[in-house]
Order: structure tokens, then sequence, then C-alpha cells
């Protein structure tokens, strides 16, 4: 019998428990309810320095900088689905994840210059909230996730959009938006399971 996925959720704002975290909260209920064990990142809580674009992982593959980093890296492995949720700030992500997003670069290290294998396809979805005001809307979040998405080899099956949002309760006014977040979940953690099924039929190396 499969093992329940690991269901990653990241919470993308400096704030706490405002409307973004409410929408991952709502998708993580689905995909708990649909069998997966799930965890919550809180980015702007962990010890996360920038990038310093020194290159070193283009030698290693690896980070060498010290930090709560060294702890993440091995659960963004371990997760059979991510969801990330984050409001927009100045039309696009807030500076706490653009930071952690931009500490993925050893990911496209690995892949781009040092020739590692692809990681395993996973499912990845995006819930984002923006108040009102920005004529650019929530494009450049999105492409900004999605190209972390590319980098983890996370396939990005979905996601859910609030806009007027701007008060912490605000999401609250919201109800189908909550529950889009809960259907999108139940779907992230039903597609986990259906791709580690996939892999466990699959015959090793040995056996072929």
């Amino acid at each position: 019998m499969t093992d329940a996925p690991f269901v990653l959720g990241i919470v993308g704002s400096p704030r706490r428990h405002g409307n973004s975290e409410q929408m991952l909260d709502a998708a993580l209920e689905g995909a708990r309810d649909a069998g997966a064990v799930i965890e919550k990142l809180l980015v702007a809580e962990a010890d996360i320095e920038a990038c310093r674009g020194c290159n070193a992982c283009s030698l290693t593959g690896e980070c060498v900088i010290r930090d709560d980093m060294l702890k993440i890296y091995p659960l963004i492995d371990r997760a059979d689905a991510v969801i990330v949720g984050s409001p927009v700030f100045f039309a696009t992500v807030p500076g706490v994840l653009k930071a952690f997003y931009d500490r993925m670069q050893p990911y496209w290290a690995r892949v781009h210059v040092l020739k590692m294998p692809l990681p395993s396809r996973r499912p990845g979805g995006y819930v984002v909230v923006r108040g009102g005001g920005d004529p650019y809307g929530f494009v450049a979040a999105q492409y900004t996730t999605k190209s972390v998405f590319a980098v983890l080899g996370l396939d990005y099956v979905g996601e859910v959009k609030v806009e007027a949002v701007d008060s912490p309760s605000d999401v609250g006014r919201h109800p189908d938006a909550l529950d889009e977040a809960r259907v999108l979940g139940r779907l992230i953690a039903r597609e986990a399971v259906g791709r580690m099924r996939d892999d466990s039929d699959r015959p090793s190396d040995e056996a072929s």
C-alpha cells in the first residue's frame, strides 16, 4: 500500500496569519483531507541569508551559506508535493520569499552546470492574494514562482488568486476562494499519490 504523501506548505508572507496564510491553510486542509501528511514552512521566521551570487554551487552543487537552509533543503527534497502561499508586494513576491527562492540556485546548478539527473517530477500549486491599486496584477509573482518550480522539478498544476484583500481578515469575505484552495490541495495530494504509485510500479535498474 502506498504511503501517505508529504505535502509541504510554504508561507511566503512576512506577516503571520494574514490572507495568504489563510489561503494556504485551506489548501493544506484539503491536502490533509485527501490523506496527505502536511507541514508548514514559515520563511519569514527562518534564518535565510540572501544569495551571494558567488557561484560556488556551480562547482559542488551545494550552497556555501550555513544558515537554516541546511535544514530546509532536505525538507524540500523529501516533499512529494509543494504548495506556496504569498501576497503580492509591488507586483512580485515579498522579499522574504524572494530570498528563499534565490537560494534554490544549487538545484539549477546541479542540472544546468553539473549535468546531474533531473529531479523527479512532483506536483505543486500556488495560492496568491493582492490588494487593489497595483496595475501589474499577479503575473510577475506567478512567473517568479513558476521559475522556481521548474528548477525544483515541480509541475505547476494549479493556482488560486484573490484580489482586493487589504486587511488581514478580508479573505474571509471570499469563501469561494477558500473552497477553491481546498480543492487545489486535494488535487495536489491525489496527484502526488498517483505519482508515488507510478514510481513504485516502475521496475528498478537492477531488475531490468
